[in-house]
C-alpha cells in the first residue's frame, strides 16, 4: 500500500482526524484502539474515545478491517488498514455519487446517464 498516494487523497475525502487515524493504521501491522490512540496522540491532542469512534466509523466506511480478540474481561478489536489504494478510491467515488443522487435525485441520474453513457 502506497502511503503517499493515500495521504493526498485522505485530505480531500476524510475529516482531519480520520486521515490521521487511517495514516497510523497504514503504517502499523494491526493495532488495538489504545495503541492507535498512543500514536495519534503524538500528532494531536485527542481522547481515547474519539479514536475509538473514528476507528468504528472507518470500519463502517469499509476503509479498515477488524478482528475480534478475546481478552481478560471480554473482547477487543484489532484494526488493520483495508488494503489497496484502488479500493479506497472506489469507496470515495461511490460515496460522492450516492450523495449527489440523494441531493439532486433524478436530475443527477439523468446527468450521469447523458454524460457517461457516451463513454460506455
Amino acid at each position: 500500500m502506497k502511503v503517499i498516494e493515500i495521504r493526498q487523497e485522505l485530505k480531500a475525502a476524510l475529516s482531519p482526524l480520520e486521515a490521521v487515524v487511517l495514516d497510523v493504521l497504514v503504517r502499523g501491522n494491526g493495532m488495538r484502539t489504545k495503541e492507535a490512540h498512543k500514536l495519534v496522540k503524538r500528532k494531536r491532542k485527542v481522547a481515547l474515545t474519539s479514536v475509538a469512534v473514528i476507528l468504528d466509523r472507518l470500519y463502517s466506511k469499509g476503509l479498515v478491517e477488524r478482528k475480534v480478540e478475546s481478552c481478560r474481561g471480554g473482547y477487543r478489536y484489532i484494526y488493520f488498514a483495508s488494503g489497496s489504494p484502488s479500493k479506497f478510491k472506489e469507496h470515495m467515488l461511490e460515496s460522492a455519487v450516492n450523495k449527489l443522487i440523494q441531493r439532486f435525485g433524478s436530475t443527477a441520474t439523468t446527468y450521469f446517464n447523458e454524460r457517461f453513457g457516451r463513454h460506455a
